[in-house]
């Protein structure tokens, strides 16, 4: 059995609190974001420190090291445009809990960040894509081989590649859904983990909605083979559809108390 994997997005610099935080190396506001979302049942935290182009190294490293101190070397996904960022969250970063995850690699300009994870026995996320969004999914899965292919050579596990079809807003692009879908079936089908930034797709709608696409979007993606994905785990809607999937793919063995794990 292979549970569904949550990766928490509430550390993320786009949130002024988050960002005042790491301006000001203000431990707090992160410490209560990374407890809300562990206590939620968060399987890896994401840390956005975005471009961080003039201290991405010296940021990264105090987060890391943060947030790993104080929960127990919990396992978090390293997110920045800023490579040595990266490389220097690595060098701090205690794995016992879990590898650290690249966020991300792409096809284009950012394929290194495959060889990154190559080198440090990390895993990665892999976006189909090259230069904005994929076409169409033989597109898409042309970039997946070539990130495949890539990675394989450089002697990573396949199972370290997580590939990110891109979950796209429905709100002007509703038609493209169920392609999306598909790809991660196709996916599945090749024995590949998926990936993706979830709430993507409820972008531009009401505050009240989103949870119940949310929801949607998550129990169909999972039943075509998506292994994991960057959410609110906060959501508790979103949460409990995630553990009832687990249910009914036989990922997780049912008990009156399922959801209380």
């Amino acid at each position: 059995m292979a549970r569904f994997i949550t990766i928490g997005e509430r550390i993320h610099c786009i949130s002024p609190s988050i960002r005042e935080a790491m301006d000001t190396k203000n431990p707090e506001p992160i410490l209560k974001r990374a407890k809300e979302q562990i206590d939620a049942g968060a399987t890896y935290l994401d840390v956005n420190i975005g471009p961080a182009e003039s201290n991405g190294e010296e940021l990264m490293t105090w987060a890391v090291k943060l947030i790993q101190e104080n929960f127990d070397n919990h396992p978090l996904c390293l997110d920045t445009a800023n490579k040595k960022a990266i490389e220097a969250g690595i060098a701090v970063y205690n794995r016992s809990k879990g590898k650290p995850i690249v966020n991300s690699a792409d096809a284009g300009d950012r394929i290194s960040n495959i060889d990154l994870a190559a080198a440090n026995d990390a895993i990665v996320f892999a976006l189909c894509s090259k230069a904005g969004i994929s076409k169409d999914n033989d597109e898409r899965m042309a970039y997946c081989q070539e990130m495949l292919e890539r990675g394989m050579g450089l002697g990573m596990d396949p199972a370290d590649l997580w590939f990110d079809p891109l979950f796209l807003v429905i709100k002007g692009m509703q038609d493209k859904q169920m392609e999306v879908l598909e790809f991660i079936k196709m996916c599945a089908d090749m024995g590949l983990n998926t990936t993706g930034g979830l709430s993507n797709i409820s972008n531009g709608m009401p505050k009240h909605i989103r949870p119940i696409m949310d929801s949607a979007m998550v129990a169909m993606a999972m039943m075509n083979g998506l292994t994991s994905a960057i959410v609110n785990p906060c959501d508790l809607r979103l949460m409990e559809t995630i553990k009832s999937c687990d249910i009914i793919r036989n990922d997780n063995l049912y008990a009156d108390s399922y959801l209380e794990v």
